[in-house]
C-alpha cells in the first residue's frame, strides 16, 4: 500500500538546523528552500502534508505552490500559544480569551484550514517525563477548543503529559499531536471518542544519541510510546502517520517514511494507518 501521508510537518524547517531554517525566512519566505522541501516530499511519494504552522508565512505559500508537486498542503497558517508558554517557534501568542478570539479572527482572514493549539511544553530528554513547561489549565483548554469549534474549525493540539493530554481529549480536541507520557485511562477515552493520535515517533528517535540529551531517557521515551501505541491499537484508537517532518533529524520525505516504519513496530498495518490518515484528511480538509 502507498505510504503517501505526512500528517504532522513543518515546511519552514529543513530537518537539519532549526535556527538556520528560521533565519532563512525571517525577511520573507525563501521560496527556493520551500521548493526543495516540496521536491523531497514529492520524491518520497508524499501526496498529503498537514503543516503545523509557522510564524513567517512559509506554510501558507507552500499551500499555494504544493499542487505543482502533486501535493495537497493544509495548514493553520500559524499555531496559537499562551504568552509565556511554549510555542513561539511556530506561531502567535494570546494573553487572555479576548486576544485568543483576535487570533482566531486573524487565522480566518489568513484562510487557515484549522486551528492548532500549543497546550504543553516539549520533552527535555533530561529525565523521563520532564517537559519544558507545564500544561494549560483544563478549563482554559476546554474554552479554547470550544471557541475554535464554534467558528467551524477542527482543532490540532500539541500536547504532552498525562494530565494535559487527558484535558485536551476531554475538551474534544480533534487530534492529539505527540501525546507523550499519556496513561491508559486517557487512551480508553481516546478510543471512546475516536480521537486521532499523531505520535511523531521519528522526531523522538532523532534525539537518541544527540549531544546534550540523555540517550537512555530518549530510548525509554520512544519505547514507552511504542508500548502505549500497542495498547491504543488494541483499544481501537485511530493512529495517523506524522513524523514532525522538518524537525532536526527528521528530513522531509525520509522522515515520513521512517514514521510509517516506527508505527508498524507497535503492530499497526499499513491499511490501519492509512485508514486513520484518511480520517484525518477528511476532518482537516480545506475550509
Amino acid at each position: 500500500m502507498s505510504r503517501s501521508y505526512e500528517c504532522h510537518g513543518h515546511l519552514m524547517m529543513d530537518g537539519e538546523d532549526f535556527t538556520a531554517a528560521r533565519n532563512r525566512h525571517r525577511k520573507g519566505v525563501d521560496t527556493e528552500a520551500l521548493r526543495r522541501s516540496l521536491s523531497a516530499l514529492r520524491d518520497a511519494g508524499i501526496r498529503y502534508f498537514r503543516d503545523g504552522g509557522d510564524a513567517y508565512g512559509v506554510s501558507a505559500l507552500g499551500r499555494e505552490i504544493a499542487p505543482e508537486y502533486g501535493i495537497e498542503v493544509v495548514t493553520p497558517v500559524f499555531a496559537i500559544h499562551k504568552r509565556g508558554y511554549y510555542g513561539s517557534i511556530v506561531g502567535k501568542s494570546y494573553d487572555d480569551i479576548a486576544s485568543f478570539r483576535e487570533r482566531i479572527a486573524e487565522l480566518k482572514k489568513a484562510k487557515g484550514d484549522f486551528v492548532k493549539l500549543m497546550l504543553s511544553g516539549i520533552i527535555t530528554f533530561r529525565s523521563w517525563g520532564d517537559l519544558s513547561c507545564e500544561g494549560l489549565d483544563p478549563d482554559e483548554i476546554k474554552e479554547l477548543v470550544d471557541i475554535a469549534h464554534s467558528e467551524g474549525y477542527s482543532v490540532m493540539v500539541h500536547v504532552n503529559g498525562a494530565d494535559t493530554v487527558r484535558a485536551a481529549v476531554m475538551a474534544g480536541a480533534d487530534s492529539i499531536e505527540h501525546g507523550y507520557f499519556v496513561d491508559r485511562e486517557t487512551i480508553e477515552i481516546m478510543a471512546e471518542k475516536q480521537t486521532l493520535w499523531v505520535p511523531t515517533l521519528a522526531a523522538v528517535e532523532a534525539f537518541i544519541g544527540r549531544q546534550g540529551t540523555d540517550r537512555d531517557v530518549a530510548e525509554k521515551t520512544l519505547d514507552e510510546q511504542l508500548a502505549l501505541l500497542a495498547k491504543a491499537r488494541e483499544m481501537g484508537v485511530p493512529v495517523a502517520s506524522g513524523s514532525d517532518s522538518g524537525a532536526v533529524g527528521v528530513p522531509h520525505g525520509k522522515g515520513s517514511m521512517r514514521e510509517y516504519e516506527l508505527i508498524s513496530r507497535a503492530g499497526f498495518t499499513d491499511a490501519e494507518i492509512e485508514a486513520s490518515n484518511e480520517k484525518l484528511r477528511e476532518k482537516f480538509s480545506h475550509k
